[in-house]
């Protein structure tokens, strides 16, 4: 990879089409894990690759492309995030948002949507996308401890979110 990015950077654009097919995939799961609507993940993507390719030669280590074009990527779908929210008001805006495409979502995905948006992230780079902590640091700009500290919250929000009522101590009054 370190090789196409240094082509890129010096103008081949066919290492930088390569570039982009190779980590695709990544970029449609991590937009996905922000941002539910196909639509809003494709026009994020867009904009980070676009992004990408003009601000390539600033790139100094070619071994950073991906955590690098990961980072605008990320960006680029808190804006379209941020502007959606904008448009409906309150919890109403967030849940009528993050419902598009429920149903075909399997029950973990589903899970994983619930989750705070933060939250969130850290879990689908980490489990999905099997990137270690270090590098999810670098990506989102955060402490190692701070995404530790998030993987362990996401982990009990969900294993609360799978727990039956009688592992959550549920008093239904009877």
């Amino acid at each position: 990879m370190q090789e196409e990015v240094i082509k890129a950077q010096k103008g081949d654009k066919e290492a930088f089409i390569s570039l982009i097919r190779q980590i695709e995939q990544r970029l449609y799961n991590v937009s996905r894990s922000i941002l539910p609507n196909d639509e809003d993940c494709a026009d994020a993507a867009q904009e980070a690759i676009v992004k990408a390719y003009k601000g390539l030669h600033a790139l100094k280590d070619p071994n950073l492309f991906s955590t690098w074009l990961i980072r605008i990527l990320i960006n680029e779908c808190n804006k379209i995030w941020n502007t959606k929210r904008k448009y409906v008001s309150g919890a109403a805006a967030e849940q009528s948002y993050s419902m598009e495409g429920y149903e075909e979502k399997l029950e973990i995905r589903e899970a994983v949507e619930k989750l705070e948006q933060p939250l969130k992230v850290v879990v689908v780079l980490y489990y999905f996308e099997d990137l270690p902590v270090k590098q999810i640091a670098e990506i989102l700009e955060l402490p190692e401890g701070t995404i530790k500290s998030r993987l362990n919250r996401a982990r009990t929000s969900l294993s609360h979110m799978f727990a039956t009522p009688l592992e959550r101590n549920i008093d239904y009054g009877y």
